[in-house]
């Protein structure tokens, strides 16, 4: 019998503007039919698109959306262990795409060396960043 082989999942990082215009453009990137996970830094504001989806889609078998959310804090320097507990118990089952929401962009290619480091460089995939105006 042969193993599986795990395809990593593809991370789109998600920065700039304010936090509900980073859940508007990643609920548009959702990919269509598929399971998706959002992991999302910081405090909702007044406009929660993505709870509201999730609200929506859960339910259904065929395209659960998981949303998970991060306190306040650098997910480099002091949100790096919250980060990594989130991101091992997610790849247990991972979605067929995931993206991080940052309230604050200072330290994106720290995060994005520490994501392609091992043992994340088997699991994940990263894509170019999406930056929200």
């Amino acid at each position: 019998m042969t193993a599986a082989v795990r395809r990593p999942t593809p991370l789109t990082l998600v920065s700039g503007g304010r936090a509900a215009g980073r859940e508007a453009a990643i609920a548009q990137a959702l990919p269509p039919g598929q399971p998706a996970a959002v992991i999302l830094e910081g405090l909702a504001d007044g406009n929660a698109i993505l709870a509201d989806l999730a609200g929506q889609v859960s339910p259904s078998p065929s395209f659960p959306l998981q949303l998970l959310r991060i306190a306040p804090g650098c997910l480099c320097c002091s949100g790096n262990l919250v980060l990594r507990v989130t991101l091992n118990r997610l790849l247990r089952h991972p979605p067929a795409h995931l993206f991080i929401s940052l309230a604050d962009a200072t330290h994106i290619e720290q995060l994005r060396t520490w994501l392609t480091a091992s043992p994340y460089d088997a699991l994940l995939a990263l894509q170019a960043d999406m930056v929200v105006s």
